[in-house]
């Protein structure tokens, strides 16, 4: 497997990889992190993927004495992942979530409508038809940016951002639709709310998503919403 090292602080590194951002960066970053999830080398203190790199967090203790941490652990490195080749992506998990669309809990979804020559229903039906990939998450706790929104629905980030925006909701920002978790300031484009947790922090691990889980949308009335936040579904 091809990729570069570089220091990042002075406990961490960057390893970064070529290829399309939606097809080999990804079969690489998740061969990486399975493989730190088996082998758990003693001197991994974390590590955080991204959408063509992983950082890699360490400690010098577990490290050989022999090299400059710095050195050992890249030494360690490419003895973990050099002769690995990426994993073929069979194992994703598959998660479906239900969305209120429009009205307070989807204030843009009108301008998102317009905005591309489209009814409300039709960005509904955009939406709903796609199958998302987990890229990373990030931004705020269980934050997902989902790969695989059709570029009919595309918009940009508000020009000027809310300070809050509630938490679940399911937004667009240029050709990527997510979901906050908590409670946030954010630009992105609101056009439905999902009754469903996705930041967990009272269990392990804490978020509902992980990198290349595949996600699909689908609609909900306000009753079903209301069943759904009271555990009936």
């Amino acid at each position: 497997m091809e990729f570069t090292i570089s220091p990042l602080g002075d406990q961490a590194i960057l390893l970064e990889f070529g290829g399309s951002v939606f097809l080999e960066a990804e079969r690489k970053i998740r061969t990486v992190t399975s493989v730190l999830d088996v082998q758990k080398p003693a001197w991994l203190v974390e590590y955080i993927p991204s959408y063509t790199s992983v950082t890699i967090l360490y400690t010098v203790q577990g490290l050989s004495k022999e090299h400059l941490p710095y050195d050992a652990v890249c030494l360690e490195v490419q003895r973990l992942f050099h002769l690995i080749e990426p994993y073929e992506l069979q194992d994703r998990r598959t998660i479906r979530i239900p969305v209120l669309y429009g009205g307070e809990s989807g204030p843009d979804l009108t301008a998102v409508a317009e905005l591309n020559g489209l009814t409300e229903e039709d960005v509904i039906d955009i939406h709903t038809s796609g199958i998302y990939t987990v890229q990373m998450l990030g931004f705020a706790p269980g934050f997902p940016f989902l790969a695989g929104m059709s570029p009919r629905i595309a918009a940009p980030r508000r020009s000027n951002p809310r300070l809050q925006i509630p938490p679940r909701s399911v937004g667009i920002a240029g050709g990527q639709t997510g979901i906050y978790p908590i409670e946030t300031p954010g630009g992105w484009q609101l056009i439905g709310k999902t009754p469903m947790e996705l930041f967990l922090p009272e269990e392990t691990p804490p978020s509902l998503l992980r990198s290349g889980d595949q996600l699909t949308f689908f609609s909900i009335t306000t009753e079903q919403y209301e069943q759904y936040r009271e555990g009936n579904v």
